[in-house]
């Protein structure tokens, strides 16, 4: 259910709640392709649910759970019949609790948790999760006392359960000591959250690593084995994350976004947003155009749905 979208943004409105919207999806309609701030959370409880983002197709069965991480385009199909329970979470909420935002971007571009994977550890963790989100609705719906700040304690437990669990942060530096492991834990995610604060700024290897109080080599060699990607990868998925947001305002030209986003180049800038987001900004600024003119068409009246 789309309330509210402009271009291909989507703006969720939480009705109710500060920060956090759940429905019961029982629609046969198609969602095109669009993107929002709001992370979005499905779980499918009769029949299938096609979700397309990137180049990726996926069929979340009944008891998946899929999370759709902020700022990813991505366009949804559902059967003719069937229900799915859709959670929208602004991000913001938890993002300035420490290390959740580089739990965010171990997420992208989505995570997909089968409910039946024959693996008793990751069968627990998909049991867990549904519970809690279970729970989550339980309480939504409940209008009982302080069930916002109980919701959001179960929030957090579902991220942090991921965060633990599937992340496994700590057995990514499994050939050291488990003191040593949570030193190194710690040391990466400041710095994610340093690239995450100054990506749009001229941010070299040297600068990371001291920071990090390694080598250059040391730290490019650990930040990708906790990570699962390089640290210019890493900073690169910052900087396209920052110009998506600026690509949406008309008045901003592409040579800006790029210039402002940390790129130093039109064509480095190009090439880059087309190799992550699968289409040139140029044409990412000229879908959000061709959907906010027929938003636009049709609320003047000069066009009706096909």
């Amino acid at each position: 259910m789309i309330e509210i979208l402009n271009g291909i943004v989507e703006t969720v409105a939480y009705n109710g709640m500060n920060g956090v919207r759940i429905h019961h999806n029982r629609e046969a309609d198609d969602y095109p392709i669009h993107w929002h701030t709001a992370m979005e959370i499905i779980m499918p409880f009769e029949n299938t649910y096609e979700v397309t983002i990137g180049s990726s197709t996926l069929i979340v069965e009944p008891g998946d759970i899929i999370i759709i991480p902020p700022g990813e385009l991505h366009i949804l199909k559902a059967p003719d019949t069937g229900s799915r329970l859709i959670t929208m979470v602004d991000y913001s909420l938890l993002c300035n609790l420490k290390s959740m935002d580089q739990l965010l971007h171990t997420l992208h571009p989505y995570c997909l948790i089968k409910s039946r994977n024959g693996d008793d550890l990751a069968d627990e963790l998909s049991a867990t999760l549904k519970e809690l989100l279970l729970e989550i609705e339980s309480e939504y719906f409940s209008g009982t006392p302080f069930r916002e700040a109980r919701i959001y304690s179960l929030l957090i437990s579902f991220f942090v359960t991921i965060g633990r669990e599937a992340g496994n942060l700590g057995a990514r530096f499994g050939n050291f000591t488990t003191n040593k492991q949570h030193e190194y834990v710690e040391k990466f995610m400041n710095v994610c959250g340093y690239i995450n604060e100054h990506c749009t700024e001229d941010i070299t290897v040297e600068e990371l690593a001291a920071l990090a109080g390694f080598s250059k080599f040391h730290f490019a060699r650990l930040f990708k084995q906790f990570t699962n990607s390089s640290y210019y990868e890493y900073l690169t998925h910052k900087r396209i994350e920052h110009a998506e947001a600026m690509l949406i305002t008309p008045d901003i030209s592409i040579t800006e976004v790029a210039m402002q986003s940390g790129f130093n180049s039109l064509s480095t800038f190009n090439r880059v947003f087309k190799s992550v987001k699968g289409c040139t900004p140029s044409e990412y600024k000229g879908l959000n155009r061709q959907y906010i003119r027929e938003t636009s068409d049709y609320e003047d009246g000069s066009r009706t749905p096909a």
